[in-house]
């Protein structure tokens, strides 16, 4: 049966072995993209943790170079606990805070080079409820809308129309594209410049991105190569989505010996 992917804001399936071939394709992308060193050791269901066990203790305290951005505390945890850990590999990184409806696109040695609010399911949650990704869209009630948290390789791809998306989680289909201003009452490109995150969320799980920032920056960096995405949670913590560890306490402990 081929996906009918509804919830993906009208983003169509692919093709009918994408979900085998992206499963085996991610698998071994994130075993090439582990630098020298480094190994896959266990971690919270469905995620590899990269553990630096070869590195020497001197190149501990490792943070993410958010320029003048100010983020929020999880966003910086994370981003720093990436690339600390490089978990990314050698990949370019994008780090999605759901509670600030945030996104910031980092370079593989964890520098800001952009930021932009985007779009997200309407719902508050961290999961994709099972097989939501065959259903048509008048099928997924308004608690189902969710933008799973987790850490995810992206793909690029096409929806039934044609037009271009980035697969974040292709079997709950969701997707990371263009805002979409077909319902002109969602008034989705004013949500996304008021400066509150509180009207953010209108999606049934998918990413909505301003046009000039996909095209600028999403588009371009998957043509080079595929990318890290990491979806934040709002309900459970990062520790327990990610197993991030507070580089900021490590670099407190190293200085204070």
């Amino acid at each position: 049966m081929t996906p009918y992917f509804g919830i993906a804001d009208a983003a169509g399936a692919q093709q009918p072995n994408a979900v085998r071939r992206g499963l085996l394709q991610g698998a071994a992308l994130a075993l090439l993209m582990l630098p020298a060193g480094m190994h896959i050791d266990s971690g919270p269901p469905g995620h590899a943790v990269v553990t630096d066990f070869d590195r020497p203790p001197m190149v501990r305290g490792r943070h993410a170079d958010f320029g003048t951005e100010s983020p929020s505390p999880d966003v910086r945890h994370v981003a720093d606990w990436i690339a600390d850990s490089r978990d990314n590999g050698r990949a370019d990184f994008f780090v999605i805070d759901k509670k600030q409806a945030r996104m910031y696109l980092f370079d593989p040695a964890g520098r800001l080079t952009a930021s932009t609010p985007v779009l997200l399911g309407s719902a508050v949650g961290d999961d994709s409820v099972p097989g939501i990704g065959l259903r048509p869209v008048a099928a997924v009630r308004p608690a189902e809308r969710t933008t799973p948290a987790g850490r995810f390789v992206g793909e690029p791809g096409h929806n039934t129309a044609g037009e271009d998306v980035v697969w974040v989680d292709y079997a709950a289909a969701v997707s990371m594209h263009r805002v979409r201003t077909a319902i002109p009452r969602e008034r989705r490109l004013h949500r996304l410049a008021t400066p509150t995150s509180t009207d953010n969320r209108i999606t049934y799980g998918c990413i909505n991105v301003p046009t000039a920032f996909y095209e600028n920056h999403v588009r371009t960096t998957f043509t080079r190569q595929r990318a890290i995405v990491y979806v934040l949670p709002e309900v459970r913590s990062v520790q327990a989505v990610f197993g991030a560890y507070d580089v900021a306490a490590i670099h407190r402990r190293t200085a204070a010996r």
